[in-house]
């Protein structure tokens, strides 16, 4: 049987001494999947895409993403894991402030040798800028990310996600503050990316309108069962 892209078995999650927020008896991912996650606040969205990228660790149960379980590995390997083979949007974008727009989507390639060997003998300056074209801020390559609008922001970080063309890419609403064209187009690439680089695609987002472009969907209510008690 193929090893899926992500496996999770019993695992539980809590923020501190706080109460379990996240526990999921199983989940599997198949390679290549683009699969939809909906929910509302508070469901565990957030979480979930935090254990699968190693940024969270499980207080029990096993998360394993493209064949390694990252349970056993350190932060230096998790760290490095998640450079070389994942693509992170976050909800939040975690931009470098001090870096330029361009510097900001390089960075995967100047921390990830596989990142760079991926990109087939083109610079990460080169790729870097076919990116932003692709999402309309070709002509911000040189500016810092604080001076950018929410939505240009939103487009450096999913650019930032898609440069070397990781084999997991984790979507954490990344579509939220753009309007309908550029949502548009910004799904058309991601697809597109994702397509041919065989990577596999989870996304979050509250919008179900875009669900029934993906292979799957699934409510995380459903496989919550920390939020059915």
């Amino acid at each position: 049987m193929r090893v899926p892209a992500v496996l999770l078995q019993d695992v539980e999650f809590a923020y501190g001494s706080g109460p379990t927020v996240l526990h999921v008896p199983a989940l599997r991912i198949e390679r290549g999947e683009k699969l939809f996650i909906f929910g509302p606040s508070g469901s565990g969205k957030t979480t979930l895409l935090g254990l699968l990228a190693g940024v969270l660790h499980t207080d029990a149960g096993i998360v394993r993403v493209l064949g390694t379980d990252l349970g056993t590995l350190s932060n230096r390997k998790r760290d490095g894991m998640r450079a070389a083979h994942i693509g992170y949007i976050f909800q939040m974008f975690n931009l470098i402030p001090y870096l330029s727009v361009q510097e900001n989507i390089v960075l995967p390639c100047r921390l990830s040798r596989e990142r760079r060997e991926r990109l087939d003998g083109v610079s990460a300056d080169t790729a870097a800028r076919a990116l932003a074209e692709a999402l309309h801020i070709g002509s911000l390559l040189g500016e810092r990310v604080t001076k950018l609008s929410v939505g240009q922001q939103q487009r450096v970080a999913a650019a930032r996600a898609l440069i070397g063309s990781p084999e997991l890419i984790i979507a954490d609403e990344p579509t939220s503050a753009l309007d309908s064209d550029r949502r548009q187009q910004f799904l058309e690439l991601l697809f597109e990316r994702c397509t041919a680089a065989a990577a596999t695609l989870v996304f979050v987002s509250h919008d179900r309108h875009l669900e029934h472009m993906f292979d799957r969907a699934i409510a995380l209510a459903d496989i919550n069962l920390a939020v059915q008690r």
